[in-house]
């Protein structure tokens, strides 16, 4: 029990830090347009760029976890965000918009490689807890995204050249993630699974590594993965709404000021991180699919007041459903894709690449409902993913794992994931 004590504090530190990279520069946008000397079009233009980095990280990382084990990919995903957040410091200190360009894919890739590594380890330690900790690991991302947020307000507030802080931040949590690499992936680099899980010893040989990838590209065909990846798209949908449309939803709907606006958002993340605290013991009492259900009603309500509701202090009210309703699904359909150890890696690799596909389609796609019906009515639309949601919710309960041929080797050995 010490090892996973200390992989859960660990990883928990991961998540955190994972948020508070991908945050921080984000929310120095206005600075790093005016570092490139480029309109805010062709700014989102240029983030379309880590959206396809992203989208290519996600649908081959469960061959590359196949391929090479968890911790390793963890390895590379670090050093990966070292290469692609210098390269986004030297476009933002004149080398050129080639360079943010470049930094920009390889970001965008290296999510993926941080991402499901440390989500893979942190449903092997729910396992092994036997309760509901998932959505807590997920709690640190949302407090580290916090963290970021101020950070960058605090390097803006002494006028901090973007690149400088970019070059800091990102030394710091290298630093910081080195040290938790092994803590944070002790417990799975001594549990024996099959090599099919996503880990390849030093024995292995070329024929099982072939059968990994294979394994790992047939997730893709499974009904009810696919199921899971709808559950996490509407969570996600919901989530990523709130932060791109939320503040100017409150702004454009309730004619209030930017700073209203942030408190409302503020509002949302604040409810979401706090259930997600609170949640795992409704998980533990009541089922995944029994929370998974009534976290659908509640953001359904909670968008509902917002949109509809007379006045703000209604709308306000179905902020704090709608964060609460979000704050579950994305770890309940993670921990869902990983209930047999053996498949877990190529489950939630499939998985998440649905939020991939949620953060690259649902920008512009809510931008061009916002043009014609506004950014308040426009959110009606992660309602009807959310009803979508709700009727697949059934696809989380709880299997069994798999027995499994490929857990041993025909000498009876058995291969340890991360060896």
């Amino acid at each position: 029990m010490p090892t996973v004590s200390r992989a859960r504090w660990s990883l928990m530190a991961q998540f955190a830090l994972f948020g508070f990279i991908q945050v921080s520069w984000m929310s120095r946008m206005p600075s790093i347009r005016t570092a490139l000397d480029i309109s805010a079009l062709q700014l989102g233009s240029l983030l379309i760029i880590g959206g396809i980095g992203s989208l290519i990280g996600a649908l081959t990382i469960g061959a590359i976890v196949a391929r090479f084990g968890s911790r390793n990919v963890l390895v590379a995903g670090t050093v990966g965000n070292v290469v692609g957040f210098g390269l986004d410091a030297a476009g933002l200190t004149g080398w050129g918009l080639g360079f943010f360009v470049a930094g920009m894919f390889v970001n965008g890739l290296c999510g993926a490689f941080v991402n499901v590594p440390i989500n893979i380890n942190a449903a092997a330690v729910e396992q092994r807890l036997g309760r509901a900790v998932l959505p807590q690991f997920h709690a640190a991302f949302s407090i580290g995204a916090a963290g970021g947020a101020l950070i960058a307000g605090a390097f803006a507030f002494a006028e901090v050249h973007v690149a400088t802080q970019v070059v800091v931040v990102t030394a710091a949590v290298t630093v910081l993630r080195a040290l938790l690499i092994t803590p944070s992936t002790a417990y799975t680099a001594r549990q024996p699974v099959s090599t099919a899980t996503g880990s390849v010893d030093a024995a292995a040989t070329g024929a099982r590594n072939r059968q990994a990838v294979r394994s790992a590209l047939g997730a893709w065909l499974e009904p009810r993965t696919l199921l899971l990846g709808v559950v996490l798209l509407a969570a996600s949908l919901a989530e990523g709404a709130a932060t791109t449309w939320l503040t100017l939803a409150v702004v454009d709907g309730f004619a209030s000021t930017e700073a209203i606006g942030a408190v409302a958002y503020g509002t949302f993340v604040g409810a979401m991180t706090v259930f997600r605290f609170v949640g795992t013991g409704l998980i533990d009492r009541f089922g995944r699919v029994a929370v998974l259900r009534a976290s659908g009603v509640s953001s359904l309500v909670g968008l509902a007041l917002f949109v509809f509701g007379p006045n703000l202090a209604i709308a306000w009210v179905g902020i704090v459903l709608w964060g609460c309703g979000t704050a579950l699904g994305n770890p309940i359909a993670i921990s869902a894709a990983s209930d047999d150890p053996s498949r877990a890696g190529q489950r939630v690799s499939v998985v998440t690449s649905f939020s991939t596909i949620s953060s690259l389609a649902a920008p512009p796609l809510l931008g061009l409902l916002a043009d014609e019906v506004g950014a308040r009515y426009a959110l009606l639309a992660v309602g009807a993913v959310m009803i979508l949601s709700l009727s697949v919710a059934g696809q989380v309960r709880r299997r069994p794992a798999e027995v499994t041929t490929a857990a041993t080797t025909s000498t009876g050995s058995t291969a340890a994931v991360d060896a």
